[in-house]
């Protein structure tokens, strides 16, 4: 632990998972509150953002819609888009490996779209929709940084009229801008309620049950919205720095392969109920957001009132970061090669998952990449779905290799490298070479496809 004051603000840095649990999970009641996202929080969303607005009855409505549209079995409504998604994303890839990240965000926002709206797929790489609300996205990621913005600090700049803050304009701007994307969604799936189009989606969820979540309209669109926009980018970051341990760590791609061709072999494609039996693909999952989590620095928890841990004091209004990285990097808990990307981690000694986290303060997932507390991401299950049947689907179909220099040289990858976007990281991009496995694999795919459109 690590304890600091910053322009008066006392700030508390957790380092390990023992101090992260006791503290945001074990008294998750004390530590529950947000700092003041004035920026991202105030203007940019109306206080209507789950991950950044502090704790009002505002954010607890919201909030208990979420989880309920994304509990551990709701998803399973949705594994039908995704392996649709997972279709398009492997064809596309396969097809024009060198627009790869074009891809990556085109289906992490295709899915949320579906999955949130109803809406079909997003066929093209410029579609506005699509556009705005990643640009959007990326906004809220930088903003939410700590320091951003002096605003932050010195709260009585947000009284300046705009006219004269370029960056209160820029704030404003882009909540009128989303905000009319997330209305016009919403109010397509009002609409085809109202005719009797009732098809699974989370603003179908919240309208047929408005008085159960007591949520207004504006209330209900940025519910729905917020969860758009948090899960593509964070989803995004993951599949980006999963595509660059299969060319930094190709044994794992190797054994990966091995055990889709033993389960799936190469008659069909893989499916969400093949994963039980695809222990090592399932445990790439988790390793990935282990060993390079997309949010690096959990967001900040605030504590509401004083409180003691282990003869400390630690003062009403301390802003507790959960050092995730460092976390999900412990040697103690996942041995002395912490820094490899090593998925067999996560297996027994007879090759089978462990659903069980390493130790009692690590949950299902093996890893703290979620958070903490009453904090704790409400689209995990969603994600790691997604993650699984991409990244199952995207193995099954091709291989990845190192893209060779002019020189025949191959390129250099540096995983401690990445691309800071806020509080959000990925990995600074690289050229891939990307090939089927087997001749039959594209035709495969394209037949899926067309089935699927």
């Amino acid at each position: 632990m690590i304890f600091m004051t910053a322009l008066g603000q006392p700030m508390l840095f957790l380092n390990t998972q023992k101090t992260a649990s006791d503290l945001l999970e074990k008294r998750s009641s004390i530590y529950i509150d947000r700092p003041r996202f004035i920026v991202v929080g105030e203007i940019i969303t109306r206080g209507m953002s789950i991950a950044m607005s502090q704790s009002t009855d505002l954010w607890r409505r919201m909030r208990r819609a979420a989880v309920e549209s994304f509990s551990k079995n709701a998803v399973k409504n949705y594994h039908a888009i995704q392996t649709r998604e997972a279709v398009f994303f492997t064809s596309n890839v396969v097809s024009r490996p060198a627009d790869i990240e074009k891809h990556i965000r085109r289906t992490t926002a295709s899915i949320i779209l579906s999955v949130a709206y109803d809406r079909p797929s997003v066929e093209g790489d410029d579609d506005r929709t699509v556009l705005r609300v990643n640009e959007h996205s990326e906004k809220v990621a930088a903003t939410a940084a700590i320091g951003a913005h002096w605003v932050e600090f010195l709260p009585w700049m947000k009284h300046i009229p705009s006219r004269f803050a370029k960056w209160k304009r820029d704030a404003e701007y882009y909540y009128e801008d989303i905000n009319s994307v997330y209305q016009e969604l919403f109010s397509k799936v009002q609409n085809d309620l109202a005719n009797g189009i009732d098809r699974p989606s989370m603003s179908a969820n919240l309208l047929k049950n408005q008085d159960h979540f007591k949520l207004s309209g504006t209330e209900r669109v940025w519910t729905a919205g917020v969860m758009f926009g948090a899960a593509s980018e964070t989803t995004a970051a993951t599949l980006s720095w999963w595509f660059f341990a299969m060319v930094a760590y190709p044994q794992t791609q190797v054994r990966a392969q091995e055990e889709l061709d033993k389960v799936v072999g190469r008659g069909r494609l893989p499916s969400f109920s093949d994963r039980p039996h695809l222990p090592y693909t399932h445990a790439i999952v988790k390793e990935v957001l282990r060993w390079r989590p997309p949010v690096r620095l959990g967001i900040p928890h605030v504590s509401i009132a004083d409180d003691w841990y282990e003869g400390m004091f630690i003062p009403k209004g301390t802003m507790c970061i959960s050092n995730i990285w460092q976390c999900n990097h412990q040697a103690d808990i996942y041995g002395p090669d912490v820094d490899e990307f090593r998925p067999a981690r996560f297996l027994d000694e007879h090759g089978e998952l462990v659903e069980e986290g390493p130790t009692r303060d690590v949950r299902e997932g093996g890893h703290v990449s979620y958070g903490y507390g009453r904090r704790l991401c409400v689209g995990q299950y969603l994600a790691n779905d997604s993650v699984f049947i991409n990244i199952a689907t995207m193995l099954w179909a091709a291989r990845f290799e190192h893209e060779k220099e002019g020189n025949g040289q191959e390129v250099s990858l540096d995983a401690d490298s990445f691309i800071g976007n806020g509080i959000v990281s990925r990995p600074v991009s690289i050229p891939y070479r990307i090939t089927p496995r087997f001749p039959e694999a594209v035709a495969m795919l394209a037949e899926a496809r067309e089935l699927q459109r």
